[in-house]
């Protein structure tokens, strides 16, 4: 290829990359107006007496405002600074450090680069961005996945250790004390996000920072919610139990919305895995039946060109069809 088509290939992945980007700003702003909207109560559960839902209304409104105040905190900093390998580590659960890491990512981008060399015979150029992203591009993207993965085993989890706080509370249970009983009682990251923060409490760190500093580790909005409602009751005393409470069931509410969503997108996502394992399909059974026909592609420098081409158009639209279907809640 010459220098031309290199520079259109790469602009045209800037492209996807800014369109990829642009998706992911817009279906974030989405979900914090439904999170601010559930928290304000706006579907929440009616009281008994007009009193008692003022008093709700109230609680909600300024839960709803702390949370708000720390979004935005969280925001900024996140603009001023990009999350570090450690914080990512954290994320995922992993227990080795940050040299560790980079030790793996060298390991990743050597074995990228020697695939690309001997089995593809990659020029130079394609070496280059192989090898960029084996060292940075690959250990992230697992990093990601295991954090997503654990994230999602806490939110299973979490509902039901929030109700059991609630009802050591109600028993009496000083707050401390029901972290601790949650870190003992549950295992995976529930257990040991609440051993962390109980230990931290035990050093002197008010438990509402703790949960606070837990968010880092786990930066989910209910890992948030909670971090919030520690540190209202913390400043005004008011009833951990109920704002606990309510968070269970907004949990277990979003729970089965996704679930429900789940069901009535399963036909668009096998639609779209059909589209896009396609032509990989047709373009394998050519290989085999009739290589020679194919092999132009490979061959050819402008065979080279309209296979890079069509590689760039079907990830671009794997893409679109992942963001009309990847419905967050």
């Amino acid at each position: 290829m010459n220098t031309i088509q290199i520079v259109l290939i790469a602009l045209i992945f800037i492209i996807i990359i800014g369109i990829g980007i642009a998706f992911s700003l817009n279906q974030e702003v989405e979900r914090k107006k439904r999170v601010m909207a559930t928290i304000k109560g706006r579907s929440g559960v009616v009281g008994n007496a007009p009193s008692e839902q003022d008093a709700q209304n109230k609680r909600r409104a300024e839960i709803a405002r702390k949370l708000k105040d720390d979004k935005e905190e969280d925001d900024k900093s996140k603009k001023k600074q990009k999350t570090s390998i450690a914080v990512m580590m954290g994320q995922a659960g992993l227990n080795i450090t940050t040299k560790q890491f980079w030790m793996y990512s060298i390991v990743s981008m050597v074995i990228f680069t020697f695939v690309a060399k001997v089995i593809f015979h990659a020029n130079p150029f394609i070496l280059l961005m192989v090898a960029i992203t084996g060292l940075l591009g690959f250990p992230r993207i697992v990093l990601k996945r295991l954090a997503a993965k654990r994230q999602k085993k806490f939110l299973t989890e979490f509902a039901d250790a929030l109700e059991a706080v609630v009802r050591l509370l109600k028993a009496g249970m000083p707050v401390s004390e029901a972290v601790k009983m949650i870190s003992r009682e549950f295992e995976g990251p529930v257990g040991e996000e609440m051993s962390i923060i109980y230990d931290k409490q035990k050093i002197g760190v008010p438990l509402h920072e703790a949960a606070t500093e837990a968010t880092k580790r786990m930066p989910l909005t209910e890992m948030q919610m909670f971090a919030t409602g520690l540190a209202i009751q913390s400043q005004t005393g008011s009833s951990l139990s109920e704002v606990l409470s309510n968070l269970a069931n907004v949990i277990r509410a979003r729970f089965k919305l996704k679930r429900k969503i789940k069901a009535l997108s399963s036909e668009a996502i096998a639609s779209a895995s059909i589209i896009g394992a396609l032509p990989n399909v047709v373009a394998g059974g050519m290989w085999f039946v009739n290589r020679e026909y194919i092999n132009v592609l490979f061959t050819d420098p402008f065979g080279k060109v309209l296979l890079a081409g069509a590689v760039i158009w079907m990830c671009l639209g794997i893409l679109v069809m992942k963001v009309m279907i990847n419905f967050k809640i």
